[in-house]
């Protein structure tokens, strides 16, 4: 039976295999089979569940028919409207709800679609929970008696109550006033409440990303593509630029000299922060198989650990949870200020990024000093590797003894497409190079 789940919910193609309204609707009645039975949080004692969008058209179709679905199962739904990813695990926190609901692709282009889950904590649901949810689905899930039917209603303050909530992680004796930030929000989730939160806190802002039509979410711009912005922060000569991704889970930075800053160096800066400040709760930072290796041995300088974890930011927030860790995130620019956030946040992170600069009155350049990342090369082999095979195993472990302490090499089938990825990092490309050699050479002869 196939578990209807993906590395990140359930996601598509809109109007497309899962992701229909008949679909949507026959997922939140399995939704709601599986998790009523479970003690309710709910001040009236009733299923409730929280739904937040991001720009998508296909959002249209999809937020009705889940509150539909919902409803019927005998659910009461809070409707968020357009909001961020993160927004959705706080607002689920905050009304005490049983669910949260996000309907969002995130960086995918706005053809795509998905629909994720947080428990009642905000933090993602667990696979072994998609796979019981998936079953109900396979099964006929049970429609409620209609005098047990839901309601919904519509939270017109959800985005001024996030707001104030992110401002709230912003030390109260500094402020932004001076600052001038270019802000590039994808045509996405965050394109009114991003400007208000930076606004709000004193900084002059130049907005671009800020006009969705439900077909250009992602389009040339955001923390995906940031050509846009790197070159509105040189022609404007705003001090940093900021780029979130559709549904602002995502941060990543470009510097006043048009410099990208990935979210390895952001994770470091807000590390370097906090560990000064008191706040850093372990020595430990969590990051994935991919983050570099610079990285890791600028945190040891540091007496800092990095623990890493699969790829996927919920690989990383559960190894956070696991080891009592405060900060961790992807390169891809998922950062999780865990302390405030429950999921990768963009906007928190750039308010942790924003504060580190302002109390050290450095400029947004001085983040890429803190170290010289090793070299790397990412290669998409368009097949599916048996990762199992001795010789393939044997060639890997190889090339890692020949580099030691000074590179590596990681093979890991993708999640989203059937290819097989490969990244080598080393000190020099020389390395790289022979390295790379090694293991294609391998890859040819075992399929001859």
């Amino acid at each position: 039976m196939d578990n209807i789940f993906g590395t990140d919910g359930v996601r598509g193609r809109a109007n497309e295999g899962y992701i229909t309204p008949e679909n949507a609707m026959k997922l939140a009645v399995s939704v709601v089979n599986y998790y009523a039975t479970t003690s309710h949080r709910s001040v009236n004692n009733k299923f409730t569940v929280v739904i937040g969008k991001d720009t998508r058209l296909s959002g249209y179709m999809l937020e009705p028919a889940l509150t539909s679905g919902f409803i019927a199962a005998g659910a009461d739904v809070v409707l968020l409207g357009p909001i961020p990813t993160p927004a959705v695990a706080f607002m689920t926190r905050s009304l005490r709800a049983d669910l949260g609901v996000v309907i969002s692709a995130s960086h995918n282009p706005y053809y795509d679609n998905g629909i994720k889950f947080f428990n009642a904590s905000g933090f993602k649901i667990i696979e072994d929970e998609e796979i019981k949810i998936s079953e109900i689905f396979h099964n006929h899930p049970k429609l409620s008696a209609t005098e047990d039917m839901g309601k919904a209603r519509r939270l017109d303050d959800a985005q001024g109550r996030y707001v104030e909530f992110v401002k709230s992680s912003f030390p109260k004796s500094l402020s932004l006033s001076g600052l001038k930030i270019a802000l590039d929000t994808a045509n996405g989730a965050s394109y009114k409440i991003a400007p208000q939160i930076f606004w709000e806190l004193g900084a002059e802002i130049i907005q671009i990303g800020n006009e969705p039509d439900g077909l250009n979410i992602n389009k040339d711009c955001g923390a995906t593509h940031t050509e846009l912005l790197q070159r509105t922060v040189v022609e404007h000569q705003a001090d940093i630029g900021i780029a979130l991704d559709g549904d602002a889970d995502r941060l990543i930075v470009v510097d006043e000299k048009g410099e990208v800053i990935d979210g390895d160096y952001l994770i470091a800066a807000i590390a370097t922060s906090w560990k000064t400040s008191g706040k850093l709760r372990s020595n430990n930072v969590v990051a994935t198989i991919m983050s570099n290796m610079g990285m890791e041995k600028y945190l040891n300088s540091i007496g800092l650990n990095l623990v890493r974890t699969n790829v996927g930011d919920k690989f990383v927030i559960q190894k956070m949870v696991e080891i009592g860790a405060n900060i961790g995130g992807e390169k891809s620019g998922h950062i999780v200020p865990i302390d405030y956030s429950s999921t990768g946040d963009g906007c928190i992170s750039a308010i942790q990024i924003l504060s580190f600069l302002q109390q050290n009155k450095e400029r947004a350049s001085e983040i890429r000093s803190l170290y010289t990342p090793y070299p790397q090369i990412m290669k998409n082999i368009p097949r599916i590797l048996d990762l199992s095979d001795a010789r393939i195993s044997d060639c890997i472990n190889k090339i890692n003894e020949m580099l030691r302490d000074n590179g590596r090499i990681v093979v890991r089938k993708s999640g989203t497409e059937p290819v097989t990825r490969v990244m080598i990092e080393a000190k020099t490309n020389s390395e790289i190079e022979c390295a790379q050699s090694m293991f294609l050479s391998t890859i040819r002869y075992i399929e001859l």
